[in-house]
Parts: C-alpha cells; structure tokens; sequence
C-alpha cells in the first residue's frame, strides 16, 4: 500500500534533487564542503524514505529491502568511520565501484523481469548502457582500490594484445548491447555485464600508480553516468538528475586533474602502451643529499621571515598534520610569515591536503594555492617539504623524457633554501629522483614526519 500519492513523492523527489545540486555546490568551496556533504546526505535520507513510502512491494519484498539496507548501513557505517585519511582514496573508489555495481545488477533485473514483454527501445538501450559502463566502473574501481592498497602492484600492467584487447572490448559492447537493446534477452545482458568487466581491468591495468587517482575520478563519472542510464530505463527522474550529476561532476574533476598534472586524460590512460606511463619504481638513491637534525631546521626556520610548508601523502602517512599546524602557528607567533603552499593533486586525490589539514583547524586563509605560491617563491626564505616528491620536482620543467614533464609543480627550486622531510630516499609515485635533494640549498631531515616535526616544534621553542 503506497503511503504518498504519486504528486507528493515527485514533489519529495524534487527536493532531493535540489538538495543534491546545492550539496555540489557547497563541496566546491572548503569554507561549505560540511554543510553541503550534510545536505547531501540529507538529500538521499529524502529520497530513500520516497520510495519506501510510495512503493507498492509485492509479497516480501519490503522486508528483503529493509534487510539489505540495514546490512549495508551495518557493513559501511563503522567502515567509513574508522577508514585513515590515507585509506580515503581506497574507500571512495570501493563505494564508486559498488555505485556501479548496482547499476549492473539493476540492469540485468530489469531485463529478467521484461524479457518477452513489449518494452520501448530507448529503456532496453538506456539498461545496456548501464550494464556495460556499471560493470566497467565496478572492477576498474576495485582494480584501482587494490593498486593504492598495495595489493597490487602500482606499476602499469600491459597484458599481450592489450592495445588491441581495448579497442575491441568496447566495439564488442556496443554490438551486443544493440542486440539487447532490441531483443531485451538477458542472457545477452549477461554477456554485455562480462564484456564489461573485461573492459575496466583492461583500462586500469595499464595505468601506473601516480595516475591512479585520475582514473577513480573517471570511474565515478562513468559510475554516475550508469545511474542516469538507469533512470531513464525504469522513468526515476531522480536517478536520472543524481547521475547526471555525478557523471558531469566526475568529468569535470577529471579534466581538472589532467590539466593540473600537464597530461591528457588518454595519455593517462594509454601511455603505458607505448612506453610513457608512470612506473612507480621503488628503487632507492644512494647518493649523498646534507643531512639536518632537528636543531639544525629549527633554527633555519626561527630566522628566517617567510616559509612556505608544501604537504604531499607522507603526511598523511604519518598523521602530522596537528603537529605541522603546530610548527606553522610557533612560526607566525614569531613573526615569521609562514603559509601552506598547496599543490591540486598532492597526495591521493583532489582536496587531499586541504581536507587533511582542516583536520587540524588550519585557517583556510594560510592555504595557499601553488600559482600564488609560486609568484612569492623567489622571495621566499625556507620551503618545507613534508612528504612530498614529484609536486616539487624540477623535472616537470626540465626532463623531457621525464613521466612529470610538463606537470605544473610547486617551484620550490626557486626558494634560498629548502629542507625536505622524508623517511628514507625512495622516489615519489613517478618513480623518478628529485634533483632538488641534492642541492647546495637542500637539507635533508629524515625520520617519520610527525616525529621528526615534533622535535622541531620542541627545539623552536629553545631558539
């Protein structure tokens, strides 16, 4: 027995709409991300009771959907409660994949419960749509979670025939996808779902470890498109708006990624298949870099009148970012002009850092983005680098046969002296050394950052 008429749940439908397009808005601005994620969540809350109320479940339906929710809530609540500031990027892409998923499996109901029934072309081609790109989205998205896991190694994998294999999987996905969309069959949807699956681990594999964050922001636009498909398929105006908006949304953060980055969205994806993709190596530089102590940076930086701290994952890593908000609020009670200079794609995706140190209560103000930075670096007596690689490495200008060339970095070169934090001498994600650790100008701290800028904090006191 339905609850609400049919007018009252469009209007309810509305409203969760609406609330979605202001939750995108209030994300864009850091100063609004709380509010309009609370509003967003909010949106959703509307539109689940929506349907509840204004379905009409046959038999026991409604208890099997109350089950699934009450698992899913039981299984994601603690989950994402508990996940690390370096495990979001992980947890986005496992919640991306199971949007897509979704989509996949709907589809394949879809067609089981209309198959031999007279059902318009634009709703069987609208659900072969969302089954091939759900599925696409659902294992490239698992791939991508187990390539910043670890579980999986970071470096590209080119299968044999893999170029081929990617030009053909989805020229196979459109010529069954036709035949579901005009014969409705659902065994052909099935085969439409493995096509698809093939096809993501065909597009993440070959991407390196560096690229990986690009390529979940693809994945949740194609994610988002899957949905809209499923809107139109079975007439829900709001999975038609939500999608719509997660698929424009996911382009546009895409692109935005790829221009920060210097690379075009299919060198991303295919570079590897000529030789250009990141490789993520591990080796470890034996040359020698001046190495600091503690005291040694502290008092660089208790003399010095402007400091600029860039923060990349190894931050995130080692959970500094209360005591680097300590270390810059200990500089500025001194006098010293010190800000935070922010690179768009520093750690593991878009807003990392930005996120990371709001954690901290670091006034948005002090976040400075890397154009700015860069304007003032010349001037600029210290940079500290803390935990960060490839945004501050001159390669990007300088090597052209570089993985970073023609990426917009931090000029950090540019500053009188830089001091890096690092654990050991591994390279960045690229996989490539940063000539500026081996500079006159250059001293090296190493150690875990959140210890070693604690004892910085604590011999700044002392100066």
């Amino acid at each position: 027995m339905n609850l609400l008429p049919g007018e009252a749940a469009a209007l309810l439908y509305l409203a969760a709409a609406v609330c979605f397009i202001l939750a995108l808005k209030g994300l864009s601005s850091p100063r609004r991300a709380r509010r309009g994620n609370a509003l967003g969540a909010f949106g959703a809350v509307v539109a689940v009771l929506t349907v509840l109320l204004s379905t009409d479940f046959a038999g026991s339906n409604l208890v099997v959907v109350l089950v699934a929710i009450a698992v899913g809530c039981v299984v994601a609540v603690p989950a994402a409660r508990r996940v690390r500031m370096t495990e979001m990027p992980q947890l986005v892409a496992v919640f991306n994949g199971v949007g897509g998923g979704a989509a996949a499996v709907v589809g394949i109901i879809e067609l089981a419960e209309r198959e031999g029934r007279a059902v318009p072309v634009v709703a069987t081609t609208a659900t072969a749509f969302a089954v091939f790109v759900g599925a696409t989205s659902l294992l490239g998205s698992l791939l991508t979670y187990l390539k910043l896991q670890g579980s999986l190694t970071s470096r590209p994998i080119v299968l044999p025939g893999a170029g081929p294999l990617i030009a053909l999987a989805p020229v196979a996905g459109v010529g069954v996808g036709a035949a579901v969309a005009v014969t409705g069959n659902v065994w052909l949807g099935v085969v439409l779902l493995t096509l698809g699956l093939a096809f993501g681990a065909l597009l993440v594999l070959p991407v390196g470890g560096a690229d990986v964050p690009i390529v979940i922001s693809l994945l949740n636009a194609f994610t988002g498109l899957s949905v809209a498909a499923s809107g139109l398929a079975m007439s829900n105006t709001l999975l038609l708006v939500a999608g719509t908006l997660v698929g424009a949304s996911g382009t546009i953060l895409t692109m935005a990624m790829a221009t920060a980055m210097g690379r075009s969205v299919a060198g991303i994806l295919f570079g590897a298949l000529r030789g250009g993709s990141t490789a993520g190596s591990t080796q470890v530089s034996d040359r020698p870099v001046r190495r600091a102590q503690p005291e040694d940076v502290a008092i660089t930086l208790a003399y010095a009148s402007k400091v600029v701290v860039v923060p990349g994952y190894g931050l995130a890593v080692a959970q500094a970012q209360h005591t680097v908000a300590e270390l810059v609020t200990a500089l500025r009670e001194r006098g010293v002009d010190a800000v935070y200079g922010i690179h768009p794609v520093a750690g593991r995706m878009p807003g990392h850092m930005n996120v990371l140190l709001a954690e901290a209560n670091v006034p948005y103000e002090l976040l400075v983005e890397a154009a700015e930075v860069n304007a003032a670096m010349p001037s600029t007596d210290v940079v500290v680098v803390v935990g960060a690689n490839d945004v501050v490495n001159p390669a990007a200008r300088t090597d052209r046969s570089a993985p970073i060339y023609g990426m917009p970095i931090i000029n950090a070169d540019e500053a009188a002296q830089a001091i890096f934090l690092k654990r050991s001498m591994r390279p960045g994600f690229a996989g490539i050394e940063n000539e500026l650790l081996f500079a006159e100008k250059t001293q090296v701290l190493f150690g875990d950052a959140k210890d070693s800028l604690t004892k910085v904090v604590n011999a700044l006191k002392q100066v």
